[in-house]
């Protein structure tokens, strides 16, 4: 009788013959994440990974792997072999166990019979574990329509019994659909956006953009433990961090003052594509809700993709502000998001900016200003720092 836990996957069960590659890369995603715990060793079996574990307290190993993209169900197993007193042996400590740490006063037992070669249907193991159950648990009795705990048998190689399942976040592994670049504010919704993508296995970096020294160091340190709570979805991630103030300062004197924000926007994207071109990065990334803000409107979002040939995606564009929050606080950034911290877009900020523009008058008004030379100088001064 062996301690395992049982890790179950979603969508990657669907990838046909690119299913291995899925698998491998979820692998090792796992051994990243698990890195310096109690652990024996990984394997695969019939449709699910398990981890052989010497802890006594798996709870902190179970937290890490909840933040594993590609994992639907963390479940702690006892492992035995394919003989029925063995199978009676772990049902019963398994359900002793459960009824030690939570009120169960019904249960039902399924079991998933891989090895159709075992010799008793899935149904009457059931029917005999739900039996062995009853004679040595007091206190309890069969619901087959709405118990207050699952018992699972999975009969494999060797048979694994369970009743816990610790709901993953469920996805695609990071690093399996390419490389974003995530304009990371400070504000609340860019690291939804980034948690998000890399839930569709982008792997992320992030690029900031500050006005220093209007906007303050602290400001940037929240950013970039925002960028570190994000690490521990995404593995280790790039930020650059990138001074914006003289390119704001040029569109505050040479342009029309309700078209700074979109203006300031289009830079950022000019910027943030050279930085992705530079590092082989697929796609730019942003926290964008249709109509949050004035200049999310689809005019605005559609002039801002024009100053770039990259893809932009906007994993947020239909979601409004409550459910962004959710989100947020699920993945441990609201507090950090919600600091007081002034960032670059509060600068300069137009008393009623433009919610209609018009591409053509955008780039009449981009016309007084030296583009290149300012994309170039702010890519100079650019800092670059690798969060873990």
């Amino acid at each position: 009788m062996e301690r395992v836990l049982s890790i179950s996957f979603g969508e990657i069960a669907l990838k046909g013959k690119n299913r291995k590659y899925f698998e491998d890369k979820l692998i090792s995603r796992i051994k990243k994440a698990i890195e310096g715990t109690d652990y024996k060793r990984i394997y695969k079996e019939q449709g699910k990974i398990y981890i052989e574990s010497l802890e006594d307290d798996i709870a902190p190993v179970i937290a890490r792997l909840r933040k594993v993209f590609g994992i639907v169900y963390i479940s702690p197993c006892i492992r035995v072999e394919k003989d029925m007193e063995e199978i009676e042996k772990a049902v019963i400590k398994i359900m002793e166990e459960k009824k030690a740490k939570a009120t169960v006063n019904t249960f039902k037992v399924k079991t998933n019979r891989v090895d159709k070669n075992f010799p008793m249907k899935s149904p009457d193991i059931s029917r005999k574990m739900g039996g062995v159950i009853l004679k040595n648990i007091d206190g309890i009795r069969v619901d087959l329509h709405n118990p207050d705990t699952y018992l699972f048998i999975d009969i494999k190689q060797k048979v694994y019994v369970y009743t816990d399942r610790v709901e993953g976040y469920g996805g695609l592994p990071v690093g399996t659909n390419g490389r974003g670049l995530l304009l990371l504010s400070g504000g609340i919704d860019s690291p939804v956006a980034g948690f998000l993508m890399a839930k569709r296995g982008l792997e992320i970096s992030g690029i900031h953009f500050h006005s220093y020294p209007f906007t303050s160091e602290r400001a940037e340190e929240k950013v970039k433990e925002l960028a570190r709570i994000l690490t521990s979805y995404t593995g280790r991630m790039k930020l650059y961090s990138v001074n914006i103030l003289e390119i704001q300062k040029e569109i505050s004197a040479k342009c029309p003052e309700d078209e700074m924000t979109i203006l300031s926007r289009r830079f950022m994207m000019r910027i943030a594509e050279k930085v992705a071109q530079r590092e082989n990065i697929d796609v730019l990334i942003t926290g964008e809700s249709l109509g949050q803000v004035a200049s999310q409107t689809v005019q605005g979002l559609t002039v801002t993709n024009a100053a770039v040939d990259m893809p932009i995606l906007r994993p947020l564009v239909g979601l409004d502000k409550a459910e962004i929050i959710e989100i947020a606080k699920d993945i441990e950034t609201y507090e950090t998001s919600i600091l007081p911290y002034d960032d670059c877009c509060t600068l300069f900020l137009p008393k009623h900016p433009v919610t209609k523009p018009i591409l053509a008058d955008i780039e009449r008004s981009e016309g007084n200003i030296a583009i290149d030379l300012l994309v170039n100088r702010a890519l100079e001064n650019m800092k670059v720092y690798d969060i873990d």
